[in-house]
């Protein structure tokens, strides 16, 4: 895996925990030389993962969409940064980019951005591996969703195992790494 692309908070959230493990992910990254792909942002767990990963040594590319530049700050030290028109173009440039996903805790973009490559997925638009941190379990109650969504026949067992699942930075790697490509690669949206 040559890189990975993480979506993630413009804001830190309430626990120190989740920066703690942002700053891990992204020291692990660097250590294993995987560029990383990121929304481009200086604020949140978008600006620590990409500051430890810069001081780490490792390539870190920010994709951001023009109306955002000024909202999100947009970080001026990264190795590249690539403007877009708009949201779409951003999630289609950052998944051309990326060999696997990783989903750490954020609000409703962060949730739109990873349920949007775990479709693509789904219809095999792609094959690339998608894992979420569940910092302090974070993700629980999404991933409880998931598991109601198969239950009510919504989600088909397979497709639920597409969202990789660790509580430390370190295993969610590891289970992303492993992961076997299961459909062959057609990229196409944007």
């Amino acid at each position: 895996m040559k890189s990975i692309c993480i979506f993630c908070g413009s804001s830190l959230g309430m626990t120190r925990n989740y920066a703690t493990a942002a700053k891990e992910v992204a020291t692990l990254l660097a250590k294993r030389n995987i560029r990383l792909i990121y929304g481009g942002g200086r604020v949140g767990l978008m600006g620590v993962i990409a500051e430890t990963a810069l001081r780490a040594g490792a390539s870190v590319v920010g994709v951001m969409p023009k109306h955002l530049m000024d909202r999100e700050i947009a970080h001026d030290g990264l190795t590249e940064l690539h403007i877009t028109e708009d949201m779409q173009q951003r999630k289609a440039m950052m998944g051309r980019l990326a060999d696997g996903f990783l989903c750490l805790p954020g609000g409703y973009g962060t949730l739109e951005e990873v349920s949007e490559v775990l479709s693509w997925a789904q219809i095999s638009l792609h094959s690339k591996p998608c894992g979420f941190l569940n910092t302090d379990h974070y993700f629980d109650s999404l991933l409880s969703f998931f598991d109601e969504m198969v239950d009510a026949g919504f989600l088909a067992p397979q497709s639920r195992r597409l969202a990789l699942v660790a509580d430390e930075p370190e295993a969610l790697l590891e289970l992303v790494e492993e992961a076997t490509p299961q459909r062959v690669e057609r990229w196409t949206p944007g």
